[in-house]
């Protein structure tokens, strides 16, 4: 045989291995979407009032990355009242809190910020990147918490991703800014590996497939139109199929509004994510909540990080919720805020 045939043969069992490729991830994205169109319609209900803007106008504080970008931080509040700084996760914005600022920001001191590239926030020009998560956390921190006080920290999804960053990077700020923290609906490594969004009982020999689906669907920049597929989609992947129409409509809406280069490159950043070390260094009483339908961030993961949390002696509890998914202080936000409110009670002093 010579050396053209063997090319030629070589080209051709190439294409054939990246035309079996994209054709398995189109079953997989194929799968995807027809169990989002098939699963039940959300139920309607009346508006949600925790998930109305605030009444009470924000006070935006002055918060400037390392790198000189601009983040949008609000608070609510009295300056005095107990302390809560609020992470909020991948596409979404300070919106997310509503339901936590709606309750706890006339008596409490609220504050919530956006990530770089989402809500008010510009990307800035720092490569993005896991670690540069918890950096600008830092930022925030050493900003709006007074010296000699401490906050309650809660980050939900890439927010407690955040928070595990930080307390990689800063170990030692931990115990002197954070009187507790809240690890809701997130993850420490292995992201893709886990994900439970492809209905299908896969051989693992197309285990792999299943990663590369996932890393193009998390570094996708396309814009995402509000549709009425869309909020299907949304309902299927984010919450649960028991969810409450205003929850799947608000939360369409939100995600909808994060530019799609700032998705995608977000969604880059995080494929490979590994901040398990931020685990050692949360030294103050932790708490894990998780929805038991959640297809982001399964509970294996909230079992997992409450495993070494309980090993070094500060989980302070796993709370994993039946029949509630991956935005799960929106779709449980009464038995959340009650966990806050606990939590605190708990740490006063």
């Amino acid at each position: 045989m010579n050396k053209r045939n063997v090319a030629v043969g070589g080209a051709a069992v190439g294409a054939g291995v990246v035309a079996a490729g994209a054709a398995i991830t189109g079953t997989f994205l194929g799968s995807i979407l027809r169990a989002a169109l098939l699963a039940p319609d959300p139920v309607a209900d009346q508006p949600d009032p925790l998930l109305q803007t605030p009444r009470q106008a924000p006070e935006h504080l002055d918060v400037r990355a390392a790198d000189g970008t601009a983040l949008n931080v609000v608070a609510y509040g009295p300056p005095d009242g107990e302390l809560m700084v609020l992470v909020h996760g991948w596409t979404c914005s300070t919106h997310y809190w509503y339901p936590q600022i709606n309750s706890f920001g006339d008596r409490y001191r609220v504050i919530a910020y956006d990530q770089r590239g989402h809500g008010d926030s510009p990307r800035g020009k720092t490569k993005l990147s896991v670690d540069l998560l918890g950096q600008d956390l830092q930022c925030v921190l050493t900003e709006v918490v007074p010296k000699g006080r401490r906050a309650l920290v809660a980050g939900h999804s890439m927010g407690g991703m955040t928070i595990l960053s930080w307390a990689k990077q800063f170990p030692e700020a931990v115990p002197e800014v954070a009187r507790a923290v809240v690890l809701t609906s997130t993850c420490s490594d292995h992201l893709l590996p886990n994900l439970g969004l492809i209905p299908l009982d896969l051989p693992t020999v197309l285990s792999p497939m299943e990663y590369f689906t996932g890393r193009l669907v998390a570094g996708a920049t396309v814009h995402l139109p509000r549709t009425k597929m869309s909020r299907k989609v949304t309902q299927y992947i984010a919450l649960n199929t028991t969810s409450r129409r205003s929850h799947v409509d608000f939360c369409d809406e939100m995600v909808s509004a994060c530019p799609g280069r700032s998705r995608g490159k977000w969604g880059n950043a995080m494929v490979d994510l590994d901040v398990t070390a931020g685990l050692d260094a949360l030294v103050v009483p932790t708490l894990v909540v998780v929805g038991a339908d959640d297809k982001l961030t399964p509970k294996l993961h909230a079992e997992a990080m409450a495993s070494v949390l309980r090993g070094r002696g500060h989980l302070d509890d796993l709370v994993v919720w039946p029949g509630i998914g991956h935005m799960s202080s929106i779709e449980n936000a009464e038995a959340y805020n009650n966990l806050l409110t606990d939590l605190l009670d708990r740490t006063a002093g």
